[in-house]
């Protein structure tokens, strides 16, 4: 009973008002991602576009690996007229999002089977402003609430990240559906009302921006000249890293550059996938982006409270196990008939697996950053965790072609093998303290 009770008192921190914060803002975050990847990819598919060309185009998703470039303006440059009115972070969330919708719209005004060109400038202004938004929103989590909530913040941000993955996912098959009416084959049309919709629901984000506080400003030391201002905002952050792990800071580097490359190689052919298995938009939007995405919630809020419980690296092992053998069963899938059963067995697994990793990398990522640097410090972390897999991903169709699903869906269940290794070595490095 009295372990019964602790978990309780555990589980009371998803209620506060930082945790439902991050629940909206979540979603506001969770909403690009799969609209200029996953989902573009199954509208570029039914459109019919070639499977190595798909693979090709994910490379829009470096624009995330690649953010800790400008990072350090996301963290201390002013924007003029709103930073004085809302803040360091939330002037930034809200210019971010503001070109992600109309990123969106762009995107909603192209038919991909006439040219490509004008859907990959829109799908770049997407991406960038999803990733200006990641760096100003990591860096409010992390200031908002104190070291012991961050697993816990970290959970409700999945949560909400992942109930906008369902809405951009299945919502957007289903509004293309509606749209599409009776008209049989590819309707652009459709695809152009639904990303429309999508655009729209950036209001949730925005509107809470402009609801939520303002963490309680750091104070950023007075600059005497541009080089002063450039050595603060751009090697003092790296500096401040390296010197805290010193050697050590390679492995953690590593460990952080190939944790999700299992998941993030196999996930740009998933949809190709279904469609070219015969799985329809009903199935898919049913059990791939709804159920599969709620398994994913359950991960988190299992592999949040695990890591509060029991330490966020036994917790990131575990996930790591999980992430790659789960992508075996989708082997085993290619195998079988399109039926909802085998494929709801297969993503329920790979989206748990999915969710505890998730908590628990991000949980581990903040413990490694220093709030001083926290929007140039997170960003750096998480590019170097897309950067490997996103490049990688690029080829994942030209793989397909040239050996069919089953080898590549081995392929990188095996790449998550050496990721086994450097968690255990990093879980040897003791975590540098620093003022919070």
């Amino acid at each position: 009973m009295t372990s019964f009770r602790a978990w309780l008192c555990t589980l009371k921190v998803y209620t506060q008002p930082a945790s439902l914060r991050m629940l909206a803002l979540g979603f506001s975050a969770g909403l690009p991602l799969l609209l200029v990847l996953g989902t573009l990819s199954f509208w570029l598919r039914e459109a019919g576009i070639d499977r190595t060309t798909i693979g090709y185009l994910s490379w829009v998703g470096l624009a995330y690996a690649f953010k800790w470039v400008w990072a350090p303006l996301v963290d201390r440059l002013p924007l003029p007229g709103l930073t004085r009115r809302l803040g360091r972070r939330r002037s930034w969330l809200l210019l971010s999002q503001l070109l992600i919708a109309a990123g969106l719209l762009g995107m909603a005004s192209q038919n991909p089977q006439l040219a490509l060109t004008p859907m990959v400038w829109s799908a770049l202004v997407v991406a960038f402003g999803s990733a200006t938004q990641d760096i100003a929103l990591d860096a409010y989590r992390i200031e908002s609430a104190s070291m012991q909530e961050q697993a816990a913040l970290a959970a409700t941000y999945q949560t909400g990240y992942r109930l906008a993955m369902i809405w951009a996912g299945a919502g957007v098959l289903w509004v293309a559906t509606l749209a599409q009416g009776a008209q049989l084959g590819y309707a652009v049309r459709a695809w152009q009302v639904a990303y429309s919709v999508m655009a729209a629901c950036m209001v949730v984000g925005i509107v809470t921006v402009l609801l939520s506080p303002e963490p309680q400003p750091r104070p950023l030391p007075p600059s005497r000249s541009v080089q002063e201002w450039l050595h603060s905002a751009l090697v003092a952050p790296f500096a401040d890293f390296i010197a805290r792990y010193r050697w050590q800071a390679a492995l953690v580097l590593g460990l952080i550059a190939v944790y999700r490359i299992s998941d993030v190689v196999m996930g740009i052919m998933a949809n190709p996938f279904y469609v070219d298995m015969g799985y329809t938009k009903a199935q898919v939007a049913a059990v791939t982006k709804i159920y599969g995405v709620l398994m994913t919630l359950l991960g988190a809020f299992v592999g949040g409270a695990m890591a509060m419980r029991w330490g966020v690296m036994r917790v990131l092992m575990l996930g790591a196990l999980l992430s790659a053998s789960s992508n075996l069963l989708f082997a085993w899938l290619t195998g079988q008939a399109p039926t909802t059963v085998g494929l709801t067995l297969v993503v329920s697994a790979d989206n748990l697996a999915g969710g505890i990793a998730s908590a628990a990398f991000i949980a581990y990522l903040s413990s490694l950053t220093n709030v001083q640097y926290s929007a140039t410090q997170y960003a750096l972390f998480s590019s170097m965790m897309l950067l490997a897999p996103k490049w990688l991903a690029g080829f994942s169709g030209q793989f397909v072609d040239a050996y069919g699903y089953s080898p590549f869906f081995i392929s990188t269940a095996a790449l998550g093998l050496p990721v086994l290794v450097l968690v255990a070595l990093a879980a040897r490095v003791p975590t540098v303290p620093v003022a919070r």
